[in-house]
């Protein structure tokens, strides 16, 4: 499938076509700032520009971090409380970096579960949204191997835990634990490790980021109808959409620009809201906390490791297949796998939602499984807590696997709009002063 028609950049002066013929970059940033983008875009459709400011801000203040870090088990934590009260504005960067960590996983939540709603991984998007599969994966590794760094109580007990998982995998597990920890154990080369891929893994997100958004030069957005922009002229392919820049870059930039309002009152009145008050003790491997527990926006997945407390063998026997630990390491990763698969799964041929009676009511349960997770994922494993914990699972995957399935064959979609300026038009409708006729306006 070709991309949307549309005027592609021509260089005019002298500079230009020098530069043009031997580096199209000026081309290249034309076509990105003029892709012809829907112009029926919601406000579920800013975090894009979020999630990219966000990537930036923490590699940037990182970078500067780094220049006062000690990797080093005796000295990492006082290098860091020596970043916090010595280093000018280094109270600041911290805060900025380690609360952006949280933006940027609030902006990936909603970024995800607009695309499940709006069926942004349906054709001809699946490898789009693999490749934000990808990202995902390594943002959580990254921020893992970041939470370790601190080398407070709960960044050491954190990596035993984790670590630990690796262990449970059969035939490779131990050498994959050993490579990790760097030796038997959580020490210094596990610090060294961890920070090394803590410092090289934002470069290869930054990387899989630009070829995100690459993908799109073909593809082009998804919208809210789900119905695709026309392609069989520039005529046509024009009244569906509007160029990137200026209206969707200024609307970005203004809702990019609320949002910082916000982060920046947390980072300037409440810093540690979202952290762990045992991560401003140093470690000691003597003293284990009473609830090992990760950051919040882990909690879901950690909530579903822990959810498994069962082997699964052989009814009537004592032979065990998979022991309860490497099944919980299996569901773990088994529920970001099944998020990845949705463009097989979802077999519905309506792309959006909005035109899904049914399955608005199940994604809508999705969300709150995901949020009980999370609060299921931050208490002790006691009481109903693992009950509540397997039972989310069990709908987590039931999502995935059974449930779009299912709804592609019984549910009877609403009617959907033939075109987008068709939607558009009947959402935003207005009397032309002039010839008294209705006209689309470029509001979103």
């Amino acid at each position: 499938m070709g991309g949307i028609p549309h005027d592609h950049y021509e260089p005019k002066s002298g500079g230009e076509k020098w530069l043009h013929r031997r580096l199209p970059i000026l081309g290249l940033a034309y076509d990105t700032l003029m892709i012809p983008t829907p112009k029926n875009l919601n406000w579920m459709w800013i975090w894009g520009i979020v999630l990219t400011f966000t990537l930036v801000l923490q590699i940037v203040t990182g970078i500067v971090l780094v220049m006062h870090y000690t990797p080093h088990v005796d000295m990492a934590f006082n290098s860091v409380e020596h970043i916090m009260r010595n280093v000018n504005g280094g109270h600041m960067l911290r805060y900025i970096h380690a609360n952006g960590a949280s933006l940027f996983f609030i902006a990936v939540y909603l970024h995800i579960f607009r695309g499940l709603y709006y069926g942004s991984y349906k054709a001809p998007r699946e490898v789009t949204w693999i490749i934000g599969m990808l990202i995902f994966v390594l943002m959580m590794a990254t921020v893992f191997m970041g939470y370790v760094l601190p080398w407070g109580q709960m960044s050491f007990w954190g990596a035993t835990v984790i670590t630990g998982l690796f262990g449970a995998i059969p035939v490779i597990g131990e050498p994959l634990q050993t490579w990790l920890l760097g030796g038997p154990f959580v020490g210094n080369a596990t610090l060294n490790r961890f920070f090394s891929l803590h410092y090289l893994l934002p470069f290869v997100i930054l990387g899989l980021v630009i070829v995100h958004i690459w993908a799109f030069h073909t593809t082009g957005n998804n919208n809210p109808t789900g119905v695709e922009v026309r392609r069989t002229s520039k005529e046509d392919a024009a009244k569906d959409t509007l160029p990137f820049w200026p209206y969707f870059v200024i609307k970005d930039l203004f809702a990019l620009a609320l949002i910082l309002v916000a982060f920046f009152a947390v980072v300037g009145f409440m810093p540690n809201y979202l952290g762990h008050p045992d991560n401003y003790i140093p470690a000691n491997p003597l003293a284990t906390p009473a609830h090992i527990v990760p950051e919040w926006y882990l909690l879901p997945f950690y909530a579903m490791l822990r959810a498994i407390t069962f082997p699964i063998g052989i009814p009537f026997t004592d032979i065990i297949i998979i022991d309860a630990k490497f099944l919980g390491v299996l569901v773990m990763f088994g529920s970001l796998a099944v998020m990845a698969i949705a463009p097989w799964t979802d077999t519905s041929r309506v792309r959006s939602g909005r035109y899904r009676p049914m399955f608005k009511w199940w994604f809508i349960v999705l969300i709150i499984d995901f949020f009980v997770l999370m609060w299921a994922g931050a208490m002790p494993a006691e009481g109903l807590v693992p009950l509540i914990s397997l039972i989310g699972t069990i709908y987590w995957f039931a999502y995935f696997l059974v449930i779009l399935p299912v709804l592609g064959i019984i549910e009877k979609p609403l009617p959907q709009p033939a075109t987008i300026e068709e939607a558009f038009d009947a959402d935003h409708p207005i009397e032309s002063k002039s010839a008294g006729t209705t006209a689309a306006t470029p509001a979103e």
